[in-house]
């Protein structure tokens, strides 16, 4: 075979592959495909189907002692639920034996996709022990009387609690510290712990208790142990205003100190108070430098002598300065031991727990995810 033939032939048989593929192109789905040959998979197939996603539903831990017509709240969340595209949430009131924490592990095991205490300050805390170290977010429908957390997360309080639900619902995810108060605490804390949000009923007293605000000793737990529920259902939180006029001059205690096992100047103070947040009712900025995600707590101590001393703690609160004085000390921490030599009363969010003469407060970071208004 001469070269010009062989290059005849590969000419030719170049041109017949260029022509199948050029018909076939042409005829392109209409190809009858070979018997017996598998079918070519529709374009469609590649894509991920969407799977159709049910409603949403959301667990609402009541306080049923916040409210005259219940039924009528649980009317009024339903409505709003459904308005917003959610399932009838499930309710789950909470009791004297237990404020919360185990209603929420049971709206948890049931799949709910958000938590709500609906509430005060000491439900939200109740409820916050059973989401720490979870992936479900609470959203909070504050109905207490400070509402201290909503305050300092920018979370819409007040008699329309739909607000709130829609921040609970559509809002984005923000976790945030968790704080952890010891009364009278062994040599060696135990780790595995976690304590709950209040002393049960029976068997030994709990003394480790989880707050997302604030906790202290002295004045501030004398103020919120000598308000009563009455005076605060009449005035609001300015009743807390009221008492503490009257024990403005509480006897001031010595108080020994340490951060991070350092020990601090001792100090003969009114109240010891460690804040996960920093604004108080008013938006008054009584730590202006805590933030309530950095895995730290920052403390103050408040010590004026005379009346004179307390003008000076207010100018600097009032007036956000951060520069401190003799009767206002400020500070920021992980880890606090305070000794008195006297038991005295310790609050939490606003919650009086009883006495003690020795607290150990340490934080988790970023250990409950709350829903903040905003989407992402």
């Amino acid at each position: 075979m001469s070269d010009w033939t062989l290059l005849a032939l590969v000419v030719a048989l170049c041109l017949l592959l260029i022509g199948v593929a050029v018909a076939l192109v042409l005829m392109g789905p209409g190809v009858r495909r070979r018997r017996g040959a598998p079918a070519r998979p529709e374009r469609s197939t590649f894509r991920r189907k969407e799977e159709k996603r049910e409603p949403r539903r959301a667990g609402i831990i009541i306080n049923p002692t916040k409210f005259d017509d219940l039924a009528a709240v649980r009317q009024e969340l339903t409505a709003a639920s459904r308005d917003l595209g959610w399932m009838e949430p499930l309710f789950i009131e909470t009791t004297i034996d237990d404020p919360g924490t185990g209603q929420a592990r049971q709206a948890i095991e049931e799949g709910v996709d958000v938590v709500c205490p609906l509430g005060g300050d000491g439900t939200i805390r109740a409820v916050a022990v059973a989401l720490a170290g979870t992936r479900t977010p609470m959203g909070l429908l504050p109905r207490g009387t400070g509402n201290l957390l909503a305050r300092n997360l920018d979370i819409p309080f007040g008699t329309d609690v739909t607000e709130a639900l829609k921040v609970a619902y559509g809002g984005r995810n923000k976790p945030i510290d968790v704080g952890w108060l010891e009364l009278d605490p062994v040599e060696e804390p135990s780790t595995s712990d976690k304590g709950q949000a209040q002393d049960p009923v029976e068997g030994p007293p709990v003394v480790r208790h989880p707050f997302l605000v604030m906790a202290g000793m002295g004045l501030d737990a004398e103020i919120m142990g000598g308000t009563s529920e009455e005076l605060k259902s009449r005035v609001g939180w300015s009743a807390y205003f009221v008492t503490g006029g009257r024990k403005l001059f509480v006897k001031r205690f010595r108080v020994r100190w340490s951060i991070e096992g350092r020990k601090q100047p001792e100090v003969h103070a009114r109240t010891i108070l460690f804040g996960n947040c920093g604004t108080l009712q008013g938006g008054l900025q009584l730590l202006p430098d805590a933030v309530y995600d950095d895995g730290r707590l920052d403390a103050v101590v408040v010590a004026p002598k005379t009346i004179i001393g307390w003008g000076s703690v207010a100018v600097r609160v009032i007036g956000r300065s951060r520069r401190d004085a003799a009767e206002l000390i400020r500070t920021s921490g992980t880890t606090y031991t305070v000794d008195v030599d006297e038991p005295r009363s310790v609050q939490v969010d606003g919650d009086v727990i009883g006495g003690a003469s020795r607290m150990r407060l340490t934080v988790d970071r970023q250990a409950v995810i709350v829903r903040v208004a905003g989407t992402g």
